[in-house]
């Protein structure tokens, strides 16, 4: 009912919501009368259908490119002056999902490949291991197929988080949609993700599931997204037996950002305050489509067209992804930036996405480094991270 609201063809949820409450209870001392509740129709219908099964099973059949999910924490050596991006260049010979961070004092590696030996003896180079993870996706595979097998078996059934009790000293619970995204979280120390983003908000039972599933004295939540920050925050007051700390990440790429500086052996508040500098520094980019007609300033949006925004702001319009893709990367690639990173979504065929990739590259690789990562997100074509 707000006019900025009509003018962009949305409406506020929650006002929505607070207005049918107080009519309900307006119903009660005026006339009192309980208003009924009527459950709607599921139009969508449900995920227990052998089609959702099949479909799942169809993506966990997906090529594996890479063996070796291999994660590596580099303490720097002061006397050595090798600039880390050479780091990330070796690493992009070698495999792909790369994720890197540098300061003056660690390197944080995250990368898919077949010699995670040769990773570990060029990271040598830079400083001292710390610590370093090798996990074999293909036998995470072979697993997550006797899972799926195992879900279909217990379709009828409400998937539930299964409680744990707080033993470590710190856990993680991130908001992704997408398996690869998913995936990517697990890999970087997330033990839950719980499935949600743009337009599909989880509830704060779901988080608190999630919470309740991981087992730490301290679950570090990362919403990576601003609508779920306050569903988070109520978890806060439900975890009796453990802390729940909430990082407001409201990205995908200032989640990611954000774990890659976690350090164990400093305080949870200077952890906070580490991730939450490291999610600042990200410009996110997001490319999807118009759901419906609007306008946006001076900009007026039909349903359907592609659009492109930056940190949450449209930007750019144009009649394909790919071409929103490069009208929003020159907006925010400038000459202070390093550091790329491109997620492709689920609706973006492998030949659409490498074409992308190809495109950035011819006009930007002698400016960043570009890393391409397949998050099959729905909603949003591509994902881009500029640091």
């Amino acid at each position: 009912m707000l006019p900025v609201l009509k003018k962009a063809g949305v409406v506020d949820a929650g006002g929505k919501g607070i207005l049918t409450i107080f009519e309900g209870m307006l119903s009660v001392f005026r006339d009192g009368i309980v208003v009924e509740y009527v459950e709607a129709p599921d139009e969508a219908g449900g995920d227990t259908s052998e089609e959702f099964f099949r479909s799942a099973a169809a993506e966990f059949d997906a090529v594996i490119n890479f063996t070796y999910c291999t994660e590596v924490i580099v303490g720097r050596d002061p006397g050595i002056e090798t600039d880390p991006n050479e780091l990330r260049l070796y690493l992009e010979t070698v495999g792909d999902s790369i994720v890197m961070v540098a300061d003056e004092e660690i390197i944080k590696v995250h990368v898919h490949t077949e010699q995670p030996g040769d990773v570990l003896q060029k990271a040598l180079e830079y400083g001292e291991l710390l610590t370093v993870k090798v996990e074999n996706m293909k036998k995470q595979h072979e697993n997550a197929k006797i899972e799926n097998e195992k879900m279909k078996a217990n379709a009828e059934k409400k998937e539930e988080h299964t409680f744990a009790a707080p033993v470590d000293d710190y856990g993680f619970v991130a908001v992704a949609a997408g398996e690869g995204l998913a995936n990517l979280f697990n890999e970087l120390g997330c033990l839950n993700v719980v499935s949600g983003g743009q337009s599909m908000n989880p509830s704060t039972e779901d988080i608190y599931a999630a919470v309740m599933a991981t087992p730490a004295k301290k679950v570090f939540v990362l919403p990576n997204n601003k609508n779920i920050i306050m569903a988070a925050e109520q978890t806060r007051t439900l975890a009796g037996d453990r802390e729940v700390i909430v990082v407001p990440t409201r990205t995908i790429p200032q989640g990611l950002s954000a774990m890659l500086v976690f350090d164990p052996d400093v305080e949870a508040e200077v952890n906070v305050e580490n991730m939450m500098n490291a999610a600042r520094n990200v410009s996110t980019g997001q490319v999807t489509f118009a759901a419906r007609d609007s306008e946006f300033g001076s900009m007026k949006i039909k349903e359907g067209d592609i659009i492109g925004l930056r940190n949450g702001k449209l930007t750019v319009t144009s009649s394909s992804p790919n071409k929103a893709l490069l009208k929003l990367a020159k907006n925010m690639i400038d000459k202070e930036m390093s550091f790329v990173t491109l997620i492709a979504g689920e609706d973006v065929s492998d030949e659409d996405a490498a074409a992308a990739v190809e495109m950035l590259e011819e006009k930007f690789d002698d400016q960043v480094d570009i890393t391409y990562i397949r998050g099959d997100q729905p909603i949003y074509y591509y994902i881009i991270s500029v640091e």
